[in-house]
């Protein structure tokens, strides 16, 4: 008598963006260890085409570039990540598409590269393993703990029956806030324009006007997008350090709470011949971690974690200098590295250590400084502040650029290691990731080279620091603390920044369903998962046996939008953490049919 076929297993991912890609080339590696026949139907559901979805798609303008160097940005993995399941090695985006490797590419051939590694997955699935796209959006989840799960699509009559779903979303829309709400009233009451928290690249940008004076509140990389559709995107364009305008630009008056804008990316590679990279982690790493976790009553970020994360990246910053630079230091590094260990974080010794020991004070790494640039610094004029703020961007892109000051890249890489221990944390809220961003993920120096192009040409003009906007005589009004008594007027306002979104307000409804009938929420509103494998907390503090997320919505949440090279990423271990977790469920099934 031959054996009785296994059952037809159903997993659906919602969300075939880059996380959706990296779970199913993980469930595509680890698959392979299945020693018998596998009978499953993947099902992705996604209005957007799998592989770049939403973000990456191919169809966005193509002046829009990658914040990334080609050579920085893989979907594979290789031996430096620590994951249970095989490594499957592949090219990184400069080989796959044959660029420059110091390339910063566009958009849309990110989107070719993610479509690729989409399609390789699916290939190498076993055999029984379908794939099935659903260009839809997910509506609804519902079904027992143990028993199979109904995923309800628009348009859709019955639902996809589902053993195990995966929530991979990626970045989400969210309803406005009480202070957009009452702004974009207050647009509407008077005839404004008042573009809230979006991408950019999803924004209607035509009600801004050629021109017309618009508050920009924001300084990252949404300004950025926002800044490249409204200049070039307009037909304007760079000749050398000139911005020739079209004459269909609007003015542009951005600032934000620090008043500039994020640092630029580093324009150059680390040198061996000047000495090894800073041995990671030293000051925070697992032991630290597990300790911060066992502590009675938990810890608190600012008093317990942000101590030993600027100590670690002192180190990263130091042991460069010393080792490379020792001309510019006063002591040896053995010495210097014995006391610096011994001293207390952000304690006065350690100041004290710092000061006596590297003489020239631009060689120290101060983060509170870096963090707050302009504090306690003052104009008298507008056009003083212009002045001044393109001498802070241009003293910045000359240092990115110089391996002279190559300490820079030893802290960047104390971020990405911070960033991989501090994962196992959980969500530790919007502060720590926007200084990582500032610091570790700025533009491309060509990005800020035709920000001051474009300051030059009076297409754009900086606020500065503590930017606030108030509502008055029927128009936005924008005042700071870096020019005092100054006041923008102007009849636009654009929210230049993602949307936050939390559970309770993310426009996504399968989500905000969730959460309503008892997912739980971290205290900054995310979905909560069990950092081990991805299962999807109740507000018990149990894991969903069935359903799991991953992704810039939940607390497992990444460095970035993507992955260095040898770096033992965490959405890589997360990704396969994930998909054993999924393939052992499933094997389980597997058993107790055959032992029904």
């Amino acid at each position: 008598m031959s054996a009785a076929r296994p059952p037809r297993h159903s997993l659906v991912v919602v969300g075939a963006g880059p996380r959706g890609t990296g779970v199913l080339e993980r469930i595509a590696a680890n698959a392979q260890e299945n020693e018998g026949p596998w009978r499953l139907d993947i099902h992705l559901v996604d209005p957007y085409p799998p592989g770049g979805g939403r973000i990456w798609r191919q169809d966005q303008s193509p002046l829009l570039w990658m914040n990334s160097q080609a050579q920085d940005v893989t979907m594979f993995t290789d031996d430096t990540v620590e994951l249970d399941g095989p490594v499957l090695p592949g090219p990184a985006l400069h080989a796959w598409a044959g660029l420059d490797g110091r390339a910063f590419p566009d958009r849309r051939r990110q989107g070719g590269y993610l479509r690729w590694v989409y399609e390789k997955a699916v290939a190498a699935l076993p055999e029984g393993v379908v794939v099935h796209h659903h260009a839809r959006r997910a509506l609804r989840l519902a079904g027992t703990r143990h028993g199979r799960q109904q995923v309800w699509l628009e348009d859709r009559p019955r639902p996809l029956l589902a053993d195990a779903v995966v929530l991979t979303q990626g970045h989400l829309d969210a309803e406005l806030d009480a202070e957009q709400r009452e702004l974009s009233a207050y647009a509407a009451r008077h005839g404004l324009v008042h573009l809230p928290p979006d991408f950019t690249a999803d924004s209607d940008l035509s009600a801004l006007a050629p021109g017309q004076d618009v508050i920009v509140r924001g300084f990252g990389l949404a300004f950025v997008d926002l800044m490249v559709l409204l200049t070039e995107g307009r037909g304007g364009r760079f000749e050398g350090d000139r911005y020739l305008p079209s004459g269909r630009e609007p003015v542009l008056h951005v600032g934000s709470r620090r008043g500039v804008p994020y640092h630029s990316k580093i324009g150059y590679d680390w040198d061996d011949a000047l000495g090894a990279r800073p041995p990671l982690p030293r000051f925070l790493g697992p032991a630290q971690i597990d300790e911060l976790l066992a502590r009675e009553g938990g810890f608190d970020f600012r008093r317990d974690a942000w101590p030993l994360i600027d100590k670690e990246l002192g180190f990263a910053h130091y042991h460069r200098l010393f080792t490379a630079h020792p001309e510019r230091t006063a002591v040896a590094w053995t010495d210097f590295e014995e006391k610096y260990a011994a001293a207390d974080p952000l304690g006065a010794e350690l100041q004290a250590l710092v000061a006596a020991s590297v003489p020239d004070p631009a060689d120290r790494l101060d983060l509170t400084a870096l963090d707050h640039p302009l504090d306690g610094i003052r104009h008298r004029s507008p056009e003083e502040l212009q002045e001044a703020l393109r001498g802070y961007i241009t003293a910045d892109l000359e240092r990115r650029h110089d391996p002279a000051h190559d300490q820079d890249l030893a802290v960047f890489l104390g971020l990405l290691s911070v960033y991989g221990q501090l994962v196992r944390l959980g969500d530790l809220g919007p502060w720590w990731h926007g200084f990582f961003s500032y610091l570790a993920s700025g533009p491309p120096g060509p990005r800020l080279r035709q920000l001051l192009a474009l300051s030059r040409a009076g297409v754009v003009r900086f606020l500065g620091a503590g930017v606030r906007v108030s509502t008055e005589d029927g128009v936005f009004r924008a005042t700071g603390d870096t020019v005092p008594g100054a006041v923008v007027e102007a009849r636009a306002l654009v929210e230049a920044r993602l949307p936050q979104p939390t559970l309770a307000r993310t426009r996504d409804r399968l989500l905000r369903a969730l959460h309503a009938e008892g997912a739980a929420a971290t205290p900054t509103g995310l979905l909560a998962v069990d950092p081990a494998d991805g299962r999807i907390l109740h507000r018990d503090g149990s894991a969903h046996p069935r359903r799991f997320a991953l992704g810039p919505h939940t607390n497992a949440r990444g460095a970035g939008a993507f992955t260095r090279p040898r770096t033992n990423s965490p959405s890589f271990r997360q990704n396969d953490a994930t998909a054993r977790a999924v393939l052992d469920l499933l094997r389980d099934l597997d058993c107790r049919a055959a032992a029904a």
